[in-house]
């Protein structure tokens, strides 16, 4: 090779191939689908050194027709707006992808009349504008398929002329050579493969929000009454994040926010629930600390009770009778003296269970009456004592707070283990892949308390910390659940300020959650206590 460089003959293909080489890399690094078609237009304008340009795209469903979806114009101002034209050679778009022809026009307002093809002045007849040159390519992608249309526009001899008469027209604006025309040719085609892989790309991402969504339905379905729950905690938990990654002083000046980190922490807060598919819909909606069967079968106990003592009663009246007695025996009345004082006391223990089986926090004296009717017990048809509660019946109804016991909180709790699981079986994209360690972090306590794994605070990163603060403040302050009240507003927030304080929740995030009126964020999708 020339060691003073490459000669002249080889000049062009070098300068062509730098600069397919630009485009190309700039094409394939770009993934927003609206930024690529603004990218592919400039860099062919740029290229040719064009005062204007457009772009169309081809779309087969859910019609067929041309999409008008990019204008370019550095001469005067484009009032655009994205339409639909009809898919047909009757116009230069049209044709070009019908045919796959290339239309190279010398002058835009002096066709062929034989073309079947013509040019619409109504644009340039409406801003003063003049078209001359245009090179109208196909953007074919690897099957061979036209997929797009690039319009060029009014090639410039200096490409800081602007075309604004005739006069302007006619001193700047030359034709597309050959050798012009093969390199944008190329650059069409690079912008095709683009575009499919764009799409594809769009495709996908539409792909996973629908198995996300359907995830989320199917958590819902299971536990109705805490429908909307995911996708609040995630509007509340980005909100958050985006709150952080402005903050400029303090703990969090350091901490920003990708795109793709708010991504990556809105699948993780819309998914934090789904392990509890895995957990019995009988506990997750337990209203009551006894459920509804094993409630009436007490219920049915005391009732029981009091038919066989009045059966009892009745066979000892009727001995009595039958030995002579009379209306106006004492022993009679002493029959319904007993009568009378046991369904009292049996409607004293109905009232008793009913209330242990609220979700309360219950007076010691409340539980040492349970064990009191435990103690109680009457005779069946066969003669044998039953108790009026069962040992197992006692324990549940003692629960001291909420409606669990300890087995089904263990089982409430297994979700988080559930939902890393699942979504470690999914082949994250790598700006995805802290989805699962997010989730699975949400019930962690910086004191070490929390659960599944009990790591305290140097092991928490602040993405599960801020989903923590959004799932409380949710789940405290969202309609009535069957196992609790809604907590207003203002409270929710004291509770948020108080875990924070005792070492539960991070309170700085709690800090710019309240100051910040994060909270507010998500107010008008649910109703809440006021």
């Amino acid at each position: 090779m020339d060691p003073k460089g490459p000669r002249a003959s080889e000049a062009p293909v070098a300068e062509a191939l730098k600069h397919l080489t630009e485009v190309s890399l700039a094409l394939s690094t770009e993934r927003d689908h609206q930024a690529l078609l603004g990218l592919i237009l400039t860099k062919a304008r740029d290229l040719a050194d064009c005062d204007a340009g457009s772009l169309y795209l081809v779309e087969r469903e859910p019609k067929e027709c041309l999409r008008f979806v990019l204008a370019q114009n550095d001469s005067v101002h484009v009032p655009f707006k994205a339409s639909e034209m009809p898919l047909d050679k009757r116009s230069l778009a049209g044709y070009v992808a019908l045919t796959g022809e290339i239309l190279n026009l010398e002058d835009a307002y002096r066709l062929p009349p034989t073309a079947p093809y013509h040019f619409n002045r109504v644009f340039d007849e409406k801003v003063g504008y003049v078209t001359r040159s245009m090179l109208v390519l196909p953007m074919s992608n690897h099957r061979g398929e036209i997929t797009g249309v690039i319009q060029l526009i009014n090639r410039k001899r200096d490409a800081t002329a602007r075309i604004t008469s005739r006069e302007a027209a006619d001193a700047h604006v030359v034709g597309f050579d050959g050798h012009l025309t093969e390199l944008l040719r190329a650059v069409a085609s690079m912008a095709a493969v683009a575009i499919d892989n764009a799409t594809l790309i769009q495709n996908i991402q539409a792909l996973f929000e629908g198995f996300v969504k359907a995830s989320v339905t199917a958590i819902e379905q299971r536990d109705p009454t805490t429908s909307g729950h995911s996708s609040r905690v995630a509007i509340l938990t980005v909100g958050l994040a985006e709150l952080v990654d402005r903050t400029s002083d303090g703990p969090f000046r350091d901490v920003r926010f990708s795109r793709e980190h708010l991504k990556e922490l809105r699948y993780a807060s819309i998914l934090h629930d789904f392990g509890k598919v895995g957990v019995r819909e009988q506990v997750l909606v337990k209203a009551k600390k006894l459920y509804p069967q094993d409630l009436e079968r007490v219920l049915t106990r005391l009732e029981m009770a009091r038919l066989y003592k009045e059966r009892e009663i009745l066979h000892r009246k009727v001995a009595l009778f039958e030995g002579g007695a009379k209306g106006g025996d004492p022993r009679l009345a002493e029959l319904e003296a007993q009568l009378a004082a046991l369904v009292q006391e049996l409607d004293a223990y109905r009232e008793v269970v009913l209330k242990a089986n609220e979700p309360t926090v219950l007076p010691e004296g409340e539980f040492s009456v349970l064990q009191q009717i435990a103690r109680s017990s009457f005779s069946d048809l066969r003669g044998a004592d039953r108790p009026l509660l069962e040992p197992e019946e006692v324990r549940i109804l003692s629960i001291r707070k909420g409606t669990l016991t300890e087995e089904e909180r263990l089982e409430i709790e297994s979700h988080v283990t559930h939902t890393f699981n699942f979504l470690s079986q999914i082949p994250w994209t790598p700006e995805l892949k802290g989805v699962p360690e997010i989730a699975y972090g949400h019930h962690e306590k910086l004191n070490g308390r929390g659960y599944p794994r009990g790591v305290a605070a140097a092991l928490i990163p602040v993405q599960p910390r801020m989903m923590s603060v959004s799932d409380i403040f949710d789940a405290l302050s969202a309609s009535d659940r069957p196992y609790k009240r809604a907590v207003p507003v203002e409270k929710t927030l004291d509770i948020l300020q108080m875990e924070a304080k005792e070492g539960m929740l991070d309170l700085d995030l709690v800090r710019l959650f309240i100051e910040g009126k994060i909270y507010e964020k998500t107010l008008h999708l649910r109703n809440v206590a006021g």
